[in-house]
């Protein structure tokens, strides 16, 4: 199969990369990269081995990529207005859009836009940055979770094998489970590592801050539980909390663009999955609260 890749950063660039070493056919679009790109190829530096790709099917306009069999969305949700000219030079009639993106309501709000289109969503538990041109830094872990929200399973299926032929670990999960799943981690680390200005490891080592992330991963939780989502339980937050105890120090996607001066991804990792909670009779009181704060620094930075 072919790939096509939007949004060529820390995980476009990572699983992209995995991709193209192992010899399937991907193709990459780059926006201020591109001439680095086409120069001096991809290096990816990662606690697996660190590699290079010489030759990269490098684009700067989507317009001049060819028609793919997959495509593997990972731009900011905030650049999805973009995707309206982004992806149909990209789009046969069979084309898989996998959507690797952060947030709850993704796929609906994209399906609204592409009604034909045969959508999945895809939950990438890695730790990845790239904070210069042409090179990934993948710290560690590096799996995917692969869901079906409107398209063929078989493609999925396929897309799954391939990226455990290329050594990604990617799994077949069910779609409401592996959104929430996510949610779990991603609402309390993205929001507290911008309002605190510090990393996982130092928000776990203190109890007072470990306490309140096992308190906002619970709500989330009693959300998923709300909504009849199954799976999503304490022992998946006691999984989640472990798991981010043996993490290198990391700033995740929200630190990053904030540090940066980027728009951060506040609806969808907030705004749409609070929304949904008082719409199912759940609240959560916390997460509101450090949305507020986002809000706040959004329009105030620090100096």
């Amino acid at each position: 199969m072919s790939y096509g890749i939007i949004g060529t950063g820390a995980i476009g660039g990572y699983y992209g990369a995995m991709l193209a070493k192992a010899g399937n056919e991907v193709h990459f679009l780059f926006h201020k990269d591109y001439e680095y790109v086409k120069q001096h190829g991809l290096q990816v530096d990662s606690c697996n081995g660190d590699f290079h790709l010489h030759d990269v099917r490098a684009y700067a306009h989507t317009s001049e990529m060819p028609q793919c069999d997959v495509v593997l969305v990972c731009l900011k949700t905030v650049n999805n207005h973009l995707l309206t000219s982004l992806l149909p030079p990209l789009l046969h009639p069979e084309t898989v859009v996998v959507l690797i993106q952060n947030g709850i309501g993704v796929e609906a709000d994209v399906q609204k836009m592409f009604p034909e289109v045969h959508l999945a969503a895809g939950l990438a538990f890695i730790c990845s940055a790239k904070t210069e041109p042409g090179r990934v830094s993948h710290q560690c872990y590096g799996s995917i979770n692969l869901a079906n929200y409107s398209c063929d399973d078989t493609t999925l299926q396929a897309v799954r094998d391939d990226l455990l032929k290329a050594g990604v670990e990617a799994r077949l999960v069910e779609y409401h489970e592996a959104r929430w799943k996510k949610a779990v981690w991603n609402m309390p680390f993205n929001g507290m590592t911008v309002a605190l200005h510090t990393e996982t490891d130092k928000l776990l080592s203190n109890p007072h801050t470990r306490r309140l992330i096992r308190e906002q991963m619970m709500e989330v939780v009693g959300v998923a539980r709300q909504l009849g989502v199954k799976n999503v339980d304490e022992e998946f937050v006691e999984k989640m909390l472990v798991t981010t105890d043996a993490m290198v120090p990391y700033s995740p996607s929200m630190r990053l663009d904030y540090d940066f001066h980027r728009p951060m991804e506040i609806d969808y990792l907030y705004t749409r999955p609070i929304e949904i909670a008082r719409e199912a009779g759940a609240d959560m009181p916390k997460l509101a609260m450090l949305e507020a704060e986002l809000r706040f620094l959004a329009q105030y930075p620090r100096p």
